[in-house]
């Protein structure tokens, strides 16, 4: 195994950038490693190492040349497959679009580019990201590094697998329902959903959208940061915006060398593994989170049992969820696409069609309510920690867990209500390693903030990596 395949994206950007590693040595460990790896697990689905190979060459040409550098100058990484990227095929995994290669990339990607990235092709997704477990039609299913048998989650779940396995040590993704967050937990790796507007939306796409977040996974929580340095900030023409710069994520502690005290005296953290009963969580799952709140306290917290008053986020999530469905695929679906669609995606699709005025507006009303609770709640906690999932990575066969603890599931959204209740909030949440199960399967913590707070958010977050380490395990491929 190469040297390079577990350093962190800030260690290979440093030796990129000091020249103790070329572009071209980077790339070609990466490519390497993808073909060492990838036939286990089925993460990378799109690779076009040649015009890796030329943007590389001319990365180093550039470094040789002398001259400011991007922070990410030179660092090779695939993108999720719903992030068009120019030139590239971005398929969305849907048969539809099995051919699609877009004219532009979307911002997300731009900004990685614009910081120094080398393009070298796209990590699988669900059928248009629908779902938290990463199978379609095009590509086939991704499965869990740890254990090749179980879901690598979704619908960032290439992205989480890649990084396992080290492919990359970091990457973009998108959480609407727990897309960077549940793969973060399957994973062993951080997923980060920022706060809406941390990385503004542009037109093509639906820039008021807010239920939707691209964001970023990792190995590391400094990671996290370095990328939300490049990727997030403001935008010409972006309606929705926060519009601090990137530069608020470069902190001290998390550069390279950092002499780094891990304390969170003065910080209020609510915790519950089930949100106080409210969800039904696996033993062992709710176990191994339990135990993080002796971590907290350990760092000097003050750790309670508040749990924020969520009764509101089912109906803010679903038909929040249902509306942008049909806002994005009624077009497609009256063209004819029903037939080539996934009958949960088409139900997703045709709930939102069927939505009335008085719908949407008891919607908005309950999310006017939720929002008040939430800010009530964020007065007197920093944090609210919780599971992120509700259960082990699952069976790779499977579409979806279809009970917990004996308790059926409704649908293929039931299960990751974990996630789910805390998107319909807005607030920004990240997923960090918080163990093992016996069997040798992750489990995450969720960490939540109000919004806005996203660099606390990694602060805190950071603390309690640095305690524990969990991030370290690698798995066996």
């Amino acid at each position: 195994m190469s040297e390079l395949t577990w350093l962190s994206t800030r260690e290979l950007a440093a030796e990129i950038a000091v020249g103790r590693i070329s572009a071209r040595e980077a790339l070609a460990d990466h490519l390497a490693r993808i073909d060492e790896v990838n036939p286990a697990i089925n993460a990378i689905v799109t690779l076009d190492a040649e015009a890796a190979e030329a943007s590389a060459a001319a990365a180093d040409d550039a470094h040789a040349r002398g001259g400011s550098l991007g922070l990410l100058h030179g660092v090779p990484m695939t993108h999720k497959d719903t992030h068009d990227t120019a030139g590239m095929r971005s398929t969305h995994g849907s048969p539809l679009w099995a051919d699609r290669v877009p004219a532009a990339d979307s911002v997300i990607i731009a900004r990685l580019k614009a910081a120094g990235v080398i393009t070298t092709g796209k990590s699988n997704v669900p059928e248009f990201a629908a779902g938290s477990h990463t199978f379609n039609p095009v590509f086939g299913t991704t499965v869990n590094p740890y254990d090749t048998t179980k879901s690598a989650s979704g619908s960032s779940g290439g992205v989480g697998a890649a990084l396992a396995a080290g492919i990359q040590a970091s990457g973009d993704g998108s959480d609407m329902g727990g897309s960077l967050r549940t793969p973060g937990s399957f994973n062993n790796v951080v997923g980060f959903r920022p706060s809406h507007g941390r990385i503004p939306k542009l037109a093509p796409d639906n820039p008021h959208a807010w239920l939707g977040q691209s964001g970023f996974m990792a190995r590391t929580v400094s990671d996290i940061a370095l990328l939300m340095q490049a990727g997030c900030g403001p935008a010409t023409g972006a309606p929705w915006e926060i519009g601090e710069p990137g530069s608020v994520f470069d902190l001290p502690e998390f550069r390279l060398g950092a002499v780094y005290q891990p304390e969170l005296s003065g910080i209020r953290v609510g915790f519950s593994p089930d949100f106080g009963s409210q969800i039904p969580v696996e033993a062992e799952v709710a176990a191994i989170v339990s135990a993080a709140a002796e971590v907290f306290a350990g760092l000097g917290a003050e750790v309670t049992e508040d749990v924020p008053n969520l009764e509101d986020a089912d109906e803010v999530f679903r038909t929040q969820r249902a509306y942008d469905f049909a806002m994005v695929f009624e077009e497609m679906v009256e063209a004819g696409g029903r037939a080539q669609m996934k009958k949960s995606l088409v139900d997703n699709i045709d709930a939102g069609l069927a939505l009335t005025a008085a719908d949407v507006r008891s919607k908005d009303a309950a999310r006017v309510r939720l929002g008040a609770e939430l800010w009530k709640y964020f007065e007197t906690c920093d944090v609210f920690v919780t599971t992120t999932s509700q259960v082990l990575p699952f069976d790779a066969e499977l579409e979806y867990p279809t009970e917990i603890n004996g308790e059926p599931m409704a649908d293929y959204l039931s299960w990751m209500r974990a996630a789910t209740l805390i998107s319909a909030t807005g607030c920004p949440a990240v997923s960090v390693p918080a163990g093992f199960s016996e069997s040798g399967l992750p489990v995450g913590i969720q960490i939540v903030a109000a919004p806005g707070r996203d660099v606390e958010l990694m602060r805190i977050a950071h603390a309690f990596e640095a305690v524990t380490e969990h991030h370290l395990r690698h798995p066996q491929l």
